[in-house]
């Protein structure tokens, strides 16, 4: 069976971070949220699989290449100019592969555990044209909200209802189960929409379109707090994600190469990445994520934080509920307050103090 990945999307939700990346490629506890899905996928049998890609496309295809090291053959759909949802998975099904049998969609960016053998089963079962799987969320307002009725096939659809009017608290997960004669429902070339467009016409139409409702975490890592939530959710095992690194008692995984001077200072959890060093007297607390070849100088603070790979943290720098993005230097004596996020490749001088909240672009000094 073959599946597809949606990837093309811009994640605006997620700036400054993805000004200089692609969301599929930001990392949740040291693995791009792709790459994570591609694990699921791998996990279920799936080895055939194409992204379609659009916003910084050679950055995802430099980091999966072919898809050879992860053990699936990946090819690409690139969009010039974006097709929508239903649109790129057009491309993807009818000018990229030759879908002949039952294909899953998943999104690139999305953090699930889902049993995927449990959804192709259930649309098999039902003799489904599209099951969709759904995810109960606490406020639906930002999603698609889906209807269904006692045997779970689709009545309706309704698009980000406003806040108490939401009459399901059940949304769409963004992932799919199709059967290859969605594809000729779908216009050709054609900016489409599967949320918006095909699927109200197919339960509109008595298609058999159904909802399978799951159990297991997800997560659309849609904003930043959702994003920090991800990675503290993978860490005390809401979701089953292979985390890279060996696993302590102390909830410490640590990767080949990886040097902690002082695990004492180590009193929350903590991922540390390949090849990374932490010095003397660093206090690590809450749950915080470090990428690869970083430095984190002696007397350093970090409290419930994401450094992602090659950044250097200077001498009795405290970091608190923050995201610190690749390739940026913070020098001694800097103080980074909560909720602040740093994009890639910025300096932060000595003895500086950023105030809460702060969101500092690509390539600044400070």
């Amino acid at each position: 069976m073959k599946a597809f990945i949606m990837a093309a999307g811009y994640g605006t939700r997620l700036e400054p971070l993805t000004i200089a990346v692609p969301k599929p490629l930001v990392p949740i506890v040291n693995k791009p949220s792709m790459l994570h899905n591609i694990e699921l996928l791998h996990f279920y049998g799936f080895r055939e699989i194409t992204a379609n890609i659009h916003y910084h496309p050679e950055q995802i295809q430099n980091y999966f290449g072919d898809g050879n090291e992860f053990g699936v053959q990946l090819r690409y759909s690139y969009e010039e100019e974006l097709m929508g949802t239903a649109g790129g998975v057009w491309r993807m099904g009818k000018v990229i592969n030759d879908v002949q049998d039952t294909f899953v969609v998943m999104s690139s960016d999305a953090i699930t555990d889902i049993n995927l053998s449990k959804i192709v089963d259930f649309h098999k079962k039902k003799k489904a044209l599209v099951t969709i799987g759904l995810a109960p969320v606490e406020d639906p307002s930002e999603f698609g909200v889906v209807i269904t009725d006692a045997d779970s096939k689709i009545s309706a659809f309704q698009e980000k209802p406003k806040k108490g009017k939401a009459l399901s608290n059940m949304v769409n997960a963004g992932i799919y189960v199709m059967e290859p004669e969605v594809l000729d429902m779908i216009p050709a070339n054609t900016f489409y929409d599967f949320g918006k467009q095909l699927f109200p016409k197919l339960a509109e139409g008595k298609d058999e379109i159904y909802g399978y409702k799951m159990t297991e975490y997800w997560s659309d890592v849609g904003n930043l707090s959702q994003y920090r939530t991800a990675n503290t959710d993978a860490m005390t095992d809401k979701v089953k994600l292979r985390i890279p690194g060996k696993r302590s008692a102390k909830n410490m995984w640590l990767s080949r190469g990886s040097k902690v001077l002082d695990k004492a200072g180590i009193s929350g959890a903590a991922v540390v990445g390949v090849s990374s060093h932490i010095g003397k007297n660093v206090k690590i607390t809450g749950h915080t994520v470090i990428g690869g070849l970083c430095i984190i100088e002696d007397g350093a603070e970090l409290h419930n934080t994401i450094v992602w790979p090659n950044v250097y943290i200077g001498k009795n720098t405290r970091v608190e509920d923050s995201i610190i993005g690749a390739w940026c230097h913070l020098d001694s004596n800097v103080t980074v307050g909560k909720g602040t996020v740093i994009s890639n490749r910025c300096r932060v001088r000595n003895n500086t103090n950023i105030p809460a909240g702060t969101k500092i672009s690509p390539d600044a000094i400070v």
